[in-house]
Order: structure tokens, then sequence, then C-alpha cells
């Protein structure tokens, strides 16, 4: 069964995306989605894509692909992935699922009614730590809950690891309100809050949360982009189970070009999780080493990639996880978050 597949949005991610699904066998890319004619044009000939489109209308009314995967700036993904569910076509989209919570609850009743198969890229699921640990909070071996912490650390403002930030739009518009940006807490916030609470297997039931933008060039401003989205935020949450845990995330962590780390604690044992410099690890102080305080490491299987499993999905071959809901739910405690910082960090339900 081969799969065609179009691509909207032609920007840095579809990158990866074209890479990813493009190696893949059974898997066709046909097309592509672009509002910039010469990208759109660079695009599909890199990859060899025999089709392009300046509109989503366009592609829609060609008609000849079967799933999209939603690589378009994050203001975009609620106003071009609405069409596509309604034309009966799985969607991958990236994250977060949409800006407001309003926004991304829409998109799950509409894939859910269209019946086709939906997945958000919280791409740290590929991580072969991060399933293994899910497995094991899960099986008990840690017991109940009872506290958390977990960070998302990097430095692109403090170094030009990927570029420089200043004079890139591709960075830029990750700083500016204007453009769509949700700041830090939208941007990887989500990555870290869907990696705690995956892991724990439970929901955040409120959340506590400040943000801070910092003073990055004379009046705040580089050409057309005003740097007004937050930098560094920090969040107080409670799980469904009562366990507290504390969640941060900034741009200026010098020293982690792009980390993850969770600490999860239950009254039967601990186990620690992180993603740092590509490396996936995971440790365990589990059965008789809590009463040394031993910890362990953890051999974790390898496991499928995101492109690999919405493809699997479609055929019928596995789960579509994680999916719209999951990502509305994301949303929301985002938004709350964001609610709580603007009105001085005050405990907000999600």
């Amino acid at each position: 069964m081969t799969i065609r597949l179009l691509i909207l949005g032609t920007g840095g991610m579809a990158q990866n995306h074209a890479e990813g699904f493009g190696a893949m066998e059974g898997v066709q890319l046909v097309a592509g989605v672009d509002t910039r004619p010469q990208q759109l044009a660079a695009f599909c000939e890199k990859h060899g894509i025999a089709q392009g489109f300046g509109s989503v209308a366009e592609a829609i009314a060609w008609g000849e692909f079967d799933a999209v995967t939603n690589v378009t700036p994050d203001a975009a993904h609620f106003a071009t992935t609405l069409p596509m569910l309604e034309a009966g076509k799985h969607v991958l989209c990236e994250k977060p699922l949409a800006t407001h919570a309003a926004d991304a609850e829409a998109m799950a009743q509409a894939a859910a009614a269209a019946g086709v198969v939906n997945m958000v890229n919280l791409s740290y699921r590929n991580g072969a730590a991060l399933q293994k640990a899910a497995q094991m909070v899960a099986e008990g071996a840690i017991g109940r809950i009872r506290h958390f912490e977990a960070s998302y650390l990097q430095s692109w403002l403090t170094q030009p690891a990927w570029g420089e930030w200043s004079e890139q739009p591709q960075w830029l518009w990750r700083l500016s309100t204007a453009h769509g940006s949700k700041g830090v807490l939208g941007d990887v916030g989500i990555h870290i809050l869907d990696f705690a609470t995956f892991i724990a297997g439970e929901a955040a039931v409120d959340v506590s949360a400040r943000l801070a933008t910092f003073d990055k060039a004379p009046g705040g401003q580089i050409g057309e982009y005003r740097l007004d989205a937050n930098d560094s935020a920090t969040m107080q949450i409670r799980l469904e189970g009562g366990a507290l845990g504390v969640v941060h995330t900034t741009r200026f962590a010098t020293g982690h070009m792009n980390d993850l780390r969770l600490r999860l604690y239950g009254d039967q044992g601990g186990i620690e999780v992180s993603f740092e410099n590509n490396i996936s690890r995971l440790r365990a102080c589990v059965g008789a080493d809590r009463l040394t305080a031993t910890w362990a490491e953890v051999e974790c299987p390898a496991t499928p990639s995101v492109y690999e499993r919405f493809i699997a999905a479609i055929r019928g071959q596995g789960l579509a996880v994680p999916d719209f809901a999951r990502g509305a739910m994301l949303q929301r405690l985002l938004d709350r978050a964001e609610e709580s910082a603007q009105r001085g960090g005050l405990v907000l339900p999600v």
C-alpha cells in the first residue's frame, strides 16, 4: 500500500519531514504547498516532488494525495489543517497543535469527526528512554508518584551554534508575538510538559507559572521583529494523583544546546530520564537499590520515529499517538500557564 504524502510548508523543519518520509518504503512524496514560489520550487526540486501549489485550496482541488504533514508556522496550523481534515486526509501536524486551546480543541473535534489518522509531532516521543520510562511507571516500578522536576534547556540566545539568532528570520520570529510566537513556553515548553506528564501517566490538574522576557536589542526590536515573546518560563504543577513538581525552560541556559531532563520520584523508587547532547538515557533507583540510594542504567530498546508511526497508523498497523486530543490537552495547559503568569503566578485549574 503506497501512501501519497503532501508536505504543507517548506521551511527548515520540512527538510526533516521530507528526509524522514522520503526514506520510507511505500511512501511517495507527491506534492508541496507554500505561499513562497521560489522556496517551494527549490524544495520540490531538492526532494524530487513533482507537484507544487501556492495554497491549500489548490492542493485539495488537485486531491491526488492520501496524507499531509503540516510543517507551517504555529499560527497557521489551525487554518491549514481544518480544510485537509474536511477533505478526508490523514494529518500529522507539527507542535504546538495551535496557538490557543479553543483552536486546538476544534482541530481535535474535526479530526475525530472526519475519522482520519491525526497525530501531533511531539518529537521527543521518539526517544527510547522516554518510552521505556513510561512503561516502567505504568508497571508500578516506582510506586505512587509523589514529586517530579523537569527542564528543557537551550542556549541559542547566548551563542550562535545554530546560526546568529539576531540576523536570521528562522530564529527572530520565535521571539516575536506578532509573528505567531508564544515564546519559549509555547515553542519548547510543550515538549517538556508532554515529556513529564506522558512518562508520569498522569495529567496536570493545576498550574502556577511565571514568564520573563529580557532585553535583547536596542528598543526591543530588530527590523520588523518586536522581541516581546517570553524567553524563560517556570511552572509549578500538581498531577491528578497529587504529586507536585516544577517545570522550567529557557533559551539562556549556557552550556546546554538542546537538553531535556525529568526526575520522577514515587514511594517505591525513582527514575531519571534525559536527552542531552542527542543521547537518550534512563537511570533508575528501584527495588533493593532504594536501600543504598544506588542508581543503575536501564537498557532501552529503540523505538520507531513519528514518521514511521504515522504511516503505520494509516495502514492500520499501530496506534495514532500522540493524537490531536493530546495536543489539545497540552495546549489547555499552556494557555492556563500563560494566564497564570499574567495574573502574577496565581494557581489555576487546567
